[in-house]
């Protein structure tokens, strides 16, 4: 083994954990949706096992990444991007866009043991449009309190009081597209089927 897949099969241990950590899960409920068991987890989050094809795609399924970003593959697509992820309020927010002034793109992953449990409502100028992908949100929007799963969508005037966050113990995956007040998203309809 050369040193630079010596170096990358090193990396898998430490960002296996890191990714696991970041997402509020244990090595028991890992080792219990994957089927690879805790002792097994545990070598390779250490360096002690190396990491093979069976092992990983299990761990990058439960973990909802690629297997590109478990054993760090070069990054593709336009290398002056580097859209980093930024973590506060028990979220990290992935932006997904680049161009300033205009409704910015994020994916959110909530994380329930970092997120605060009970609501604290804000405002501030903008519009804002969540879609679930993963997870049940909690969103807190005036004088509602709703639950949303995969594929769930609201948008509401952030003027308006709101939280959101987990609404079980599990983390959320959410987009979500922001804009400046009055800024909207231009929705096209799908035309009306001809009648004959």
């Amino acid at each position: 083994m050369d040193d630079d897949t010596a170096a990358t099969m090193a990396a898998v241990g430490p960002r296996l954990r890191g990714l696991r950590t970041h997402r509020g899960i244990t090595l028991t409920d890992l080792a219990a949706a994957t089927g690879i068991s805790i002792s097994t987890l545990s070598r390779l989050e250490s360096g002690q096992r190396r990491p093979t094809l069976e092992l990983l795609l299990p761990l990058a399924r439960e973990l909802r990444v690629a297997v590109d970003e478990l054993i760090g593959a070069p990054q593709t697509g336009d290398p002056r991007l580097h859209l980093k992820p930024v973590t506060r309020n028990g979220m990290t927010l992935l932006p997904l866009t680049r161009r300033a002034g205009s409704i910015q793109a994020y994916k959110l992953i909530i994380s329930p043991r970092q997120r605060p449990r009970e609501p604290e409502p804000s405002s501030h100028e903008g519009y804002e449009w969540l879609y679930v992908l993963d997870g049940r949100l909690r969103l807190v929007l005036g004088d509602n309190d709703l639950t949303m799963g995969p594929g769930e969508a609201a948008e509401f005037d952030t003027r308006t009081p709101h939280w959101f966050g987990n609404a079980d113990e599990h983390p959320v995956e959410v987009l979500t597209l922001f804009g400046r007040q009055g800024e909207r998203a231009h929705l096209r309809a799908v035309p009306a089927a001809r009648t004959s």
